[in-house]
């Protein structure tokens, strides 16, 4: 009986030390609780080298009661990690009370919240792959949270802060609210092009179409209809020059938003420095506005627009997929029911979210359609010949052109757009 039971131990171990297989690539390999709160998830994942960590923080009273909840996801910045803001931030004290899971990530100590072009190669790190396609999908699955747009924000700080940003603008219906602190939000700047290096985009002047893919300042427009915090010092009294660069940064991004009648938070505190005194007191001052955007969620926008470098994006229930031989900017715009507008070069096809009835005809600028059994629209458009320059590189032609697609239909739901 002795050996049964000592056979059965270590059979046990076995199976508690053995990774937990999950879908889309990543395992749970440890779990350590921290405090009643707080989490350390250990995970491993084909999209980055090594096993990665997540702290997750439950509300009070998690475990006893049956309530689902919204999730805040919380960036580190650079030269940190998964640890930083409960170990630096005090997010455990501060968000005491809330009724709020806070997952917090690891994404490197530079150059995250992104997959890297490793010189064309592709392959780990892909910091984006990992968080939106593989860990919020796990955290869905692992807690009871309120899995849809309306229960689901990003926030970060300096380099979380650009990943925040980043991360809404590239999937804005997964996100309802976004709020960056002394965020890196514009690598338009010179001084970050020169902080950031090659690694994760590619040399600027060659690859500057993949660094502005990824920069918020250049997806702004992709941002409307999402609850958007912004806030920054400016460096003084000591002059902290990174607080004074990223604040730089946020002024333009803010003078961006402002240009496309976005609405946004601008919190220009003035006298602050790149530290965690100031990080602790943007979240202390965001977490209201994220709880009320919770609770009253923004609907999703009636017009869609979104810009991408990307050949294929999804966004919002609307799938574009551009047949081109360069990578370039595509922009499908004023997107609604009644038709769209597309824009960049080569053959595309766009598959309109669920408007119709199944197998309903539908006129797409002259031409009769007929929508699939799930009631989506599938419209091929021809933007001219395919650039054959990559964007944005030295002397490259790459003109874009636009066509505009005008859909009629007696057979048109009421339904609004869905994901």
């Amino acid at each position: 009986m002795r050996f049964v039971r000592a056979l059965l131990l270590v059979v046990l171990a076995g199976f508690a030390l053995a990774p937990e297989a999950h879908a889309d690539g990543l395992r749970l390999v440890s779990s350590q609780r921290l405090s009643d709160r707080l989490t350390e998830l250990t995970l491993r994942t084909d999209a980055v080298a090594g096993d990665t960590r997540v702290r997750v923080l439950l509300p009070a009273g998690y475990r006893t009661s049956h309530r689902r909840y919204p999730v805040l996801y919380l960036l580190h910045g650079a030269l940190n990690g998964e640890e930083a803001w409960t170990v630096q931030g005090d997010a455990e004290a501060i968000t005491a009370g809330l009724p709020l899971i806070v997952v917090m990530p690891d994404s490197g100590q530079g150059g995250g919240y992104t997959d890297w072009f490793n010189g064309g190669a592709g392959g780990p790190p892909q910091w984006e792959r990992y968080h939106i396609d593989q860990l919020i999908p796990f955290v869905d699955a692992r807690y009871r949270t309120i899995a849809r747009r309306g229960g689901r924000a990003v926030a970060g700080l300096s380099m979380g802060g650009f990943g925040a940003m980043s991360y809404a603008a590239r999937h804005p219906d997964l996100f309802v609210a976004a709020a960056a602190f002394s965020g890196a939000v514009d690598t338009n700047n010179p001084l970050d092009i020169a902080v950031t290096g090659d690694a994760p985009f590619g040399p600027r002047a060659t690859q500057e179409i993949r660094w502005r893919g990824r920069n918020p300042w250049d997806l702004a427009e992709n941002l409307r209809g999402l609850r958007l915090i912004v806030r920054t010092g400016d460096g003084e009294p000591v002059g902290d020059v990174v607080e004074t660069v990223v604040h730089q940064m946020n002024v333009a991004f803010h003078e961006r938003l402002q240009q496309l009648g976005i609405a946004h938070t601008w919190d220009d505190y003035g006298a602050g420095t790149h530290s965690w005194p100031y990080w602790q007191r943007d979240l202390r001052a965001t977490l209201p506005q994220l709880m009320a955007t919770f609770r009253r969620p923004p609907k999703v926008p009636r017009s869609v627009t979104f810009r991408a470098v990307e050949p294929a994006y999804a966004v919002y229930g609307w799938r574009v997929a551009m047949k081109r031989p360069a990578l370039e900017w595509s922009e499908l715009s004023r997107a609604t029911r009644r038709g769209f507008t597309l824009s960049g070069s080569g053959r595309a096809s766009v598959v309109t979210p669920r408007f119709f009835a199944p197998g309903a005809r539908v006129r797409a600028n002259g031409r009769v359609l007929r929508a699939d059994r799930h009631g989506r629209l599938h419209v091929r458009a021809t933007l001219g010949p395919g650039n054959r320059q990559q964007a944005l590189t030295p002397g490259a032609a790459t003109p874009v052109r636009r066509t505009v697609i005008q859909l009629r239909s007696a057979q048109l739901n009421n339904g609004s757009a869905g994901r």
